[in-house]
């Protein structure tokens, strides 16, 4: 009878498990853990299921939660079992479950799950589809309800697994989102000098730099530019520099803390805006992109009304008009959320596509 009990408590899904094992030796004594591993878990959701049904008071939902956490514990360490044999769709199949536990559960953020959940991140199969699934559904719960694009440090611990993977367009997107600048500007150095050519170098950092400004993150703005400024090889000591658009980066961040010429009073910092903007055209107009970033940050640090054209409205609108129409898209028409086209290499605008401030916005 109790043979029978615990074999009607077994999961459908541990059976598909076990046979997607090959019958070696090795695979069998693995089946065998899995099997139980399966059912433990199956039991331990269903338990909390059924008591969370009947919570009553404070005792109840503390026994929930520690059996929520306890499966929480089993899934993950299945996961990295099946990560470490190569399997890699039971593993992803753990992994979301260990994420609908922390939902279920309401579980606070803490350091220790976030670098867990960038663990299994980093073992996923970088061309899975479950490996996009997972990693929006995890910055989703690392939000707290917050309505933010996901938790600065899960965003860092992605950023540095992508930065290992090469993959530096969806890297500098998550260290965008996080408080690294640092960690930000080596890889932008590393990205440079790999893929870019030496007439980009101030680009590179440019395009970040003006979009964490966007993101109102002043000090990974700062820190990003100066770390890439004193690593990258092909850049000479400075302020000033050589390449026109890093002085004009290296003044707008003066601007920006107040610390610029005539900055002493509200107007004046618009007034060194203004004339920055102006005097540096020539190389504004490299990137289409740049003026539409910088009407935004003249309105979040220089008081500008907000523009009211399209485009290339607002106070560059007139300076923008002879920039350079946009490059063309990708051929899908898809455009990451929050990423920029970056330097002005016809490869890489095919690869990323366009994106305006609206789709950065969108994470303020």
């Amino acid at each position: 009878m109790g043979r029978a009990l615990r074999v009607a408590h077994r999961p459908r899904c541990s059976e598909r498990w076990s046979l997607a094992l090959h019958q070696t030796e090795e695979s069998r004594v693995l089946s065998r853990l899995v099997y139980l591993l399966g059912s433990h878990c199956s039991m331990f959701l269903s338990a909390v299921e059924e008591t969370e049904k009947c919570a009553q008071g404070g005792k109840v939902r503390y026994m929930s939660q520690s059996k929520h956490t306890e499966a929480r514990e089993l899934m993950c360490s299945g996961a990295l079992l099946f990560f470490s044999h190569g399997q890699q769709n039971s593993a992803a199949d753990l992994s979301m479950l260990v994420l609908e536990s922390l939902e279920k559960a309401e579980v606070e953020v803490a350091d220790e799950l976030l670098e867990n959940l960038a663990k299994l991140f980093s073992l996923m199969d970088p061309n899975s589809p479950e490996r996009v699934a997972f990693v929006s559904r995890a910055l989703k719960w690392s939000s707290g309800g917050s309505g933010k694009l996901g938790h600065p440090r899960l965003h860092q611990l992605l950023a540095l697994t992508l930065w290992k993977e090469q993959n530096y367009c969806e890297s500098r997107y998550h260290f965008l989102h996080s408080a690294d600048g640092e960690g930000c500007a080596h890889m932008l150095v590393e990205y440079s000098t790999s893929r870019g050519f030496r007439s980009e170098v101030d680009m590179f950092v440019a395009q970040a730099v003006l979009q964490f400004l966007c993101l109102k993150n002043k000090s990974s703005a700062s820190v990003v530019f100066t770390t890439y400024t004193q690593k990258h090889p092909s850049i000479e000591n400075g302020p000033p520099f050589v390449q026109p658009l890093l002085n004009f980066i290296w003044f707008l961040l003066l601007a920006v803390d107040g610390r610029a010429p005539l900055c002493s009073c509200f107007r004046g910092k618009l007034t060194v805006f203004t004339v920055l903007c102006e005097q540096y055209q020539p190389s504004l107009r490299r990137d289409p992109m740049y003026n539409e970033y910088l009407d935004r940050i003249g309105q979040l640090f220089f008081g500008v009304p907000p523009k009211q054209t399209s485009s290339y409205g607002g106070l560059l609108g007139k300076a923008g008009a002879g920039a350079p129409a946009g490059r063309e898209q990708s051929g899908h028409g898809h455009v990451h959320p929050g990423l920029s086209p970056g330097p002005c290499r016809a490869w890489l605008w095919r690869s990323v596509g366009p994106v305006s401030l609206a789709a950065l916005e969108v994470h303020l």
